[in-house]
């Protein structure tokens, strides 16, 4: 619904967390959308300024619990929230309000395979069924006329930019994917953890998660869709890894080609398939993504090149795992979802130094 002030009512859960902070960021310059609503539960009756004082000043309402969140006038909800916590919060929302989810919840389609990886059952199947996966360039048309959709995590949406055209027009081989993935340190959440202190974060590289990341299965579904395999027939070695800065991620994808295609055709693919898109750059030949060319964006910078092993070829996609690869894709969808121009909100020219 588009009120008489021209203005859509959005609420966010989770508004103290880093993904929660940047949505109202990114809100707080859309010529259509009025927040709302709050919620923070351990941030309770405090003031937004007091959680991040570079949100001061906004005329910003204070922070509530969920419990004491009023939806009765709320539009449309972003969920920041931890994943596990969303969906019974979500099941038990007005069904006229739309829901842009950022968490885990909804992103995995078979509820067997949520179970397997996040530890416990699906709490909301009925919603399950109806959440349209929210990777933009991919699902647009989808996006457009869903009530809850999911955005993909920060790792699947660079890798799956990067890989899915070429899947689906099938110029390399979906069985044969290694996935290098670096992310900064907002990537792990606002919580205490000892591995994000900056003693023993700074000055170092760390790989993660192991063969065991739970981003793994999101980007298989996808892939095997775009290929046509049923999602247990897919498998990729996915390796994450935590580098030393706020934010920015970059992901290294080693394929082997199709049989009789060539590095050039890649290019030529990635060139037709993000002729319109307006926050998906691909590099002229030679020149190598950088996490300070998206920095601050909603942009996806990506190129391809060719291996020194013959029959093989390796993608590189940046993207800021805050913006595109969580609040901003987020931003982008409501934008579908309200029949507004998409880039509205997300103008935002990358941020250098």
């Amino acid at each position: 619904m588009v009120h008489s002030t021209g203005k859509i009512k959005a609420g966010i859960l989770g508004a103290s967390g880093y993904t929660g902070a940047e949505a109202i960021r990114l809100l707080l310059r859309h010529p259509n959308v009025e927040i709302v609503v709050l919620t923070a539960d351990r941030k309770a009756g405090e003031a937004v300024e007091d959680v991040y004082p570079h949100l001061g000043g906004y005329g910003l309402p204070d922070m509530v619990s969920v419990e004491d969140a009023d939806w009765s006038k709320v539009d449309v909800v972003f969920c920041g929230l931890p994943h596990g916590t969303t969906q019974e919060i979500i099941a038990k929302l007005p069904s006229t309000v739309k829901v842009v989810d950022l968490s885990a919840d909804f992103r995995l389609r078979d509820a067997d395979t949520y179970a397997q990886w996040y530890g416990h059952k699906h709490m909301a199947p009925e919603l399950q069924n109806e959440a349209v996966y929210g990777l933009t360039e991919l699902n647009r048309e989808d996006v457009k006329s869903a009530r809850l959709v999911a955005c993909p995590g920060c790792y699947p949406t660079a890798t799956l930019l990067a890989l899915v055209p070429l899947v689906s027009a099938g110029l390399i081989d979906p069985k044969d994917l290694v996935i290098d993935a670096k992310s900064g340190i907002t990537g792990a959440g606002r919580g205490l953890k000892q591995n994000t202190l900056f003693s023993e974060a700074g000055e170092g590289l760390s790989p993660y998660s192991v063969a065991s990341h739970r981003h793994a299965p999101e980007i298989e579904q996808e892939i095997a869709k775009a290929a046509g395999f049923a999602a247990n027939e897919m498998r990729v070695n996915f390796i994450p890894h935590l580098i030393p800065m706020s934010r920015g991620e970059l992901v290294t994808c080693h394929v082997r080609l199709s049989e009789g295609k060539t590095v050039s055709d890649l290019r030529a693919e990635f060139a037709s398939a993000y002729a319109d898109e307006p926050f998906v750059r691909v590099l002229p030949e030679g020149k190598i993504p950088q996490t300070q060319m998206v920095r601050g964006s909603n942009h996806c910078v990506l190129n391809v090149f060719e291996d020194r092993i013959a029959g093989r070829a390796t993608i590189i996609a940046t993207i800021d795992n805050l913006v595109k690869g969580s609040s901003g894709q987020a931003v982008q969808n409501m934008n579908l979802m309200f029949g507004f121009e998409e880039t509205l909100g997300l103008e935002q020219v990358a941020l250098f130094p």
